[in-house]
């Protein structure tokens, strides 16, 4: 064997190996993204499974207000819809829904002392309200990962490692409600 051709097989080496150790960084990147929707998934599954016992609760004291609890129930609907088909964007529509609808619940919640006083809406407003901060920060994590993500896909070189394996860029989880999550705590002060 030539020196030569020894040369050229050891950089194709480095090459091949370089180009794994970029392939293996992607795959990874991809699967903590995964990680993070479903940690997020986790978090829209228990608020999902707590909003039908706050919306009967609600029911029982607020029969003028049949509108918003409707309006909650049909966002909650809306949101598992798209969490079970894995879209994102339309997770971030659906959750912008309820939000808004379960502010305006805890808002009209103002207006029934009896309400506000009863046991059993003071501990699903208060598990809700920790669901959301869970929710919030979850989602903090998980856009952290796409933007990651993203990012190695479209710089130099594991853009052609990414586009030789078909790596896709991954959507963010925006709520335009965001900046105005619901704080069942502002609404209810403790005595």
């Amino acid at each position: 064997m030539s020196l030569t051709l020894i040369i050229v097989l050891v950089v194709l080496l480095i090459i091949g190996l370089y180009a794994g150790a970029i392939y293996n960084n992607l795959v990874r990147l991809k699967h903590q993204v995964a990680k993070a929707w479903s940690n997020i998934d986790v978090v829209l599954k228990q608020r999902h499974d707590e909003l039908p016992n706050l919306v009967a609760v609600c029911r029982e004291y607020m029969r003028h207000e049949q509108e918003t609890l409707q309006r909650v129930v049909e966002a909650r609907s809306a949101v598992s819809s798209a969490r079970q088909r894995g879209d994102v964007r339309g997770v971030g529509q659906a959750e912008e829904a309820l939000r808004g609808g379960l502010g305006q619940l805890f808002a009209l919640a103002e207006h029934y002392p009896d309400l506000k006083a009863n046991a059993s809406f003071q501990q699903l407003s208060q598990r809700i309200s920790y669901l959301e901060d869970s929710i919030a920060d979850r989602r903090e994590l998980y856009n952290d990962s796409v933007n990651v993500n993203n990012m190695r896909i479209e710089q130099l070189p594991d853009l052609l490692i990414a586009r030789l394996f078909a790596f896709k860029p991954v959507e963010l989880l925006q709520f335009a409600e965001a900046r105005e999550a619901v704080d069942v705590r502002g609404l209810f002060g403790r005595h």
